[in-house]
């Protein structure tokens, strides 16, 4: 038997209803299943109604318990790995209002312990000050005095010690002009003032860096259970564990060549003295 991920679908639902229909052909209960996967009927009952998505640990052991084919584990696995992709477009986030995107992105902080931000193009609004932040929304739609109010209490998180921050920012990311020079001088210092900071790295990678890969895209990585990669038009969340392991190696092949301490805090110096 042979399944096309193509045509089930991407959704949760067609995930769900591919695990459950192959339990059927098998003829096992859920509960048998359960027993043989080492988990609990709940958990099975969760994933066939896609009332969970299971990650793609989980939908090999259910693969190996049917004793499902080479060729079919593959196809299946291709299908979880989507189910565990989502993608967010920008409008989307406007209509519901940018300030409830910021208490998203404030639970996402608040359940990590190690977060790596990767930032080729800007500065996140975690390090900017509230002009840079405003700027930054201009052409955001909605209220601008609640999101800039939103992201300014995000930064509370920045002084919870039994977190660890990496942010990597490129030259390029430092110095864009996205507000008038003075100002400009006054955020690369809040940069060089917040890398005193013990739970805090920030790394720099100046223009000239011999770096083979070139920097796509902004992505963070939340621990090593997601990530989540920046576009004009919106950002995908990934969940499946390869896909966060790939973003890993990624942002630590730029963290060998970033300049952190006193090193970064001279070139920001340089920067800051270059807008003044």
């Amino acid at each position: 038997m042979t399944l096309d991920p193509e045509q089930l679908g991407q959704s949760k639902a067609d995930l769900a209803e591919t695990l459950r229909t192959l339990r059927k052909r098998a003829g096992l209960s859920q509960v048998r299943l359960a027993k043989r996967c080492n988990v609990s009927q709940s958990k099975i009952s969760k994933i066939e109604t896609a009332e969970i998505t299971p990650s793609l640990v989980d939908v090999e052991l259910i693969l190996r318990a049917l004793d499902a084919p080479e060729q079919l584990v593959a196809e299946i696995t291709s299908l979880a790995r989507l189910a565990n992709t989502e993608w967010q477009p920008i409008r989307s986030s406007w209509r519901r209002g940018l300030e409830k995107r910021q208490a998203e992105l404030a639970g996402l902080e608040t359940d990590a312990t190690e977060l790596r931000y990767f930032l080729p193009a800007m500065i996140t609004g975690l390090l900017a000050t509230p002009e840079y932040i405003r700027a930054s929304l201009e052409y955001s739609p909605g209220d601008v005095g609640k999101t800039v109010a939103r992201k300014l209490e995000r930064q509370s998180v920045l002084y919870d010690t039994t977190k660890r921050f990496t942010f990597l920012i490129t030259e390029q990311a430092v110095r864009w002009a996205v507000i008038p020079p003075p100002a400009m001088a006054v955020q690369i210092d809040r940069l060089a003032s917040l890398s005193h900071l013990p739970n805090i790295r920030i790394g720099l990678i100046p223009i000239g860096t011999v770096i083979s890969r070139g920097p796509m895209n902004t992505f963070t990585v939340y621990d090593d259970r997601l990530a989540t990669v920046e576009t004009f038009t919106g950002r995908t969340v990934f969940r499946d564990s390869r896909d966060i392991a790939e973003h890993l190696e990624v942002f630590k092949q730029y963290e060998q060549n970033a300049k952190f301490g006193d090193a970064a805090r001279i070139l920001l110096r340089e920067w800051a003295s270059l807008y003044r």
